[in-house]
């Protein structure tokens, strides 16, 4: 059997956790129940899993249980939030403020929005991906009810000033909502302190299983209206109908769990990680990091290689390495990445970028290993050329 590549992919998905499947299985088998069936034992237990889950997520957040909505991850729970804002206060304003470099799952909401009469200000960033909260300020109109800002970009890595932004929106009365699909577990957040009313979040990239998310919905000062989105049975407070899954739902609350409690010391043994790989590359002729170099991810490194494509270099390392040069969500795009192109980076280089994801389970040998293999393949396709 021959040896399976070497994962650096990590922003694309993690592995479940061996200790948040230990978690989960018993909600397989044992304790099957459907947490909504509230005249016997099996859904009492169910629902008991569901209600300590959302309890210790709730803790994480700085939000209190009643805050946190289940569902079926980031994606759902960006356009929840979006949608939700957009329909329960269309008679207080139409305008929606977000930044260039947003995941789709956040700008594509938005452009349905704005086929429906919506304005959406697309705010740009500079050469580092960073957002200047003074734009957000200048941004806001007596219509604007939403900011969406990201915490971490899933592409280049880099972390926005959420306290500054949400500080902003608070003295002016507009919501605030971040996609931190990728900041969470791996940053402290609070969405007190930081001022945050909508916070989407997901399990599968912080070592949880896949399919299962959570919004985190203000309930006072301000109390956040939403328009639910999916209709049926009226769980999750009538916001997101549709059964609970208590076993995605333990197996979220448990990964969430281990990455907080072991956060500062895992994310600097991540850093030294992908300081080492960036040592290995960086003499590289013709490479550029995309991103700002400190705030940022611990596992993210993002380059660009001049002079060849990424996806010439991703085949010739498919058999080696698992990379990706950009969101998973788009990585049959044959555009270049809008993220790239709006920190200034031309098409060209844009195309020849590779994204490392680094998680708590890659080795110093697989680092070194990677930057082996990377050198001797931009070498030999530079020669070729």
């Amino acid at each position: 059997m021959s040896q399976r590549p070497i994962y650096l992919d990590n922003h694309s998905t993690t592995a479940v956790d061996p200790r948040v499947l230990e978690a989960m299985l018993p909600y397989f088998g044992e304790y099957f129940g459907n947490p909504s069936s509230k005249t016997h034992v099996y859904g009492w237990e169910a629902a008991a899993a569901v209600e300590q889950a959302r309890a210790e997520i709730a803790q994480i957040l700085g939000a209190t249980p009643a805050e946190i909505i289940f569902t079926s991850g980031a994606t759902e729970s960006n356009n929840l939030a979006i949608k939700g804002v957009a329909e329960a206060y269309y008679d207080r304003g139409r305008h929606f403020i977000t930044v260039q470099t947003e995941h789709r799952a956040v700008l594509d909401p938005l452009r349905y929005l704005e086929g429906l009469g919506f304005v959406v200000t697309y705010l740009g960033v500079d050469g580092e991906g960073l957002l200047d909260p003074e734009a957000v300020a200048r941004a806001i109109r007596p219509d604007t009810v939403l900011v969406s800002v990201m915490a971490a970009n899933n592409e280049i890595g880099v972390l926005q000033d959420l306290a500054a932004i949400g500080a902003i929106c608070k003295a002016r009365g507009v919501l605030f909502h971040t996609d931190a699909a990728q900041a969470v577990g791996k940053i402290p957040l609070h969405v007190e302190a930081m001022g945050i009313d909508l916070l989407s979040f997901t399990a599968h990239k912080c070592h949880g299983p896949k399919g299962i998310g959570g919004l985190y919905v203000r309930q006072n000062q301000p109390r956040v209206k939403l328009a639910p989105q999916l209709h049926g049975g009226g769980q999750e407070q009538g916001l997101r109908s549709g059964t609970l899954y208590p076993p995605q739902i333990v197996g979220m609350a448990k990964a969430l769990t281990l990455a907080v409690a072991q956060q500062s010391q895992e994310q600097q043994y991540i850093r030294q990680l992908r300081e080492r790989l960036w040592l290995q590359l960086a003499d590289l002729p013709e490479i550029y990091l995309n991103g700002h170099w400190h705030q940022r991810l611990a596992g993210n490194l993002h380059v660009s290689f001049g002079g060849i494509r990424g996806d010439t270099l991703l085949s010739a390392l498919r058999q080696s390495l698992a990379l990706s040069s950009g969101s998973a969500c788009s990585s049959g795009s044959a555009q270049p990445s809008h993220v790239l192109l709006a920190i200034g980076r031309s098409p060209s280089l844009a195309a020849a970028s590779l994204r490392f994801g680094i998680s708590r389970f890659n080795t110093e040998w697989e680092i070194d290993r990677v930057a082996e293999l990377v050198r001797e393949q931009v070498h030999k396709l530079r020669t070729s050329s």
